[in-house]
């Protein structure tokens, strides 16, 4: 199903990963999170905007837990050239109820940075959040998670030191179809990096890896993670499809305390 989208008209493959469009109320579900963002950091003891590299976005920001505990590490989402990290600090409310550290990371979006400069970034963003983990009487084991373009930029940064396992939510695991949408223009994707930084082609890494999707996702959303899903067939992990939810509803799956996509990323500790 990825390799038959270069065969449709132009429209077709923009409308494909059109996830806006595919979401009429994606605006006022982008205001909630605002919102609840906003009331999480009104009552949590964060550390904001944490600066781990020169550029503008490289910051994270960090809510301490109980002593001893991982760290949920959460990247978020927007084609690599959309959205905020402060948009999505809700998402943490689990896991600090369920007594994980949380941080969250963010990166320089394209066209200002190439996909291999953002992949970068990010990498040193998970070691930055690691160290700061340490200092602050985390356990130093990550719990790494990202949505959408972010699921992409977990699966990438799997292999990195201390992280424990991976949650890709709606993840884009193959480049290739996105090379030939509008996203394209933003991104610039040259062959080289459809190849080097697609994870669907590249050897996999064995640790833990959560694919998961929403079944009221466009289809090839759901067909990334189902291919990759496959990729990785032998190893630890496992595929949640989240019943209803949709590209942006998917993410409360993992911001509630019960959530089931907490639930199984934290099975794996």
């Amino acid at each position: 199903m990825l390799d038959s989208l270069q065969a449709l008209p132009q429209g077709l493959r923009d409308a494909a990963y059109d996830n806006t469009a595919a979401v009429r109320d994606s605006a006022v579900k982008l205001a909630d999170f605002e919102a609840r963002s906003a009331a999480l950091v009104a009552r949590a003891a964060g550390r904001l905007d944490q600066r781990f590299g020169p550029a503008e976005r490289q910051v994270f920001d960090y809510f301490p837990s109980h002593a001893g505990a991982p760290t949920l590490l959460f990247i978020h989402g927007g084609y690599w050239q959309m959205r905020h990290k402060n948009t999505f600090r809700f998402v943490a409310e689990g896991a600090l109820a369920r007594g994980l550290h949380a941080a969250l990371i963010g990166y320089t979006l394209a066209p200002q940075a190439s996909l291999t400069q953002i992949a970068q970034e990010v990498r040193a963003g998970i070691a930055a959040v690691r160290a700061h983990a340490l200092e602050q009487g985390g356990s130093g084991e990550v719990l790494l998670c990202g949505w959408s373009a972010g699921g992409h930029l977990t699966a990438l940064g799997l292999d990195c030191e201390g992280v424990r396992a991976g949650l890709g939510i709606s993840g884009i695991y193959d480049l290739a179809p996105i090379a030939h949408t509008y996203l394209n223009q933003a991104l610039q994707l040259t062959p080289g990096e459809v190849q080097a930084l697609s994870p669907l082609r590249l050897a996999p890494v064995d640790k833990p890896f959560v694919t998961a999707y929403g079944t009221a996702e466009l289809p090839q959303l759901q067909a990334q993670s189902l291919a990759f899903s496959r990729h990785r067939e032998g190893l630890p992990g496992a595929v949640v499809a989240v019943q209803g939810a949709d590209h942006f509803s998917i993410l409360n799956a993992l911001a509630e305390p019960q959530g089931v996509l907490l639930e199984e990323l934290m099975g794996w500790l």
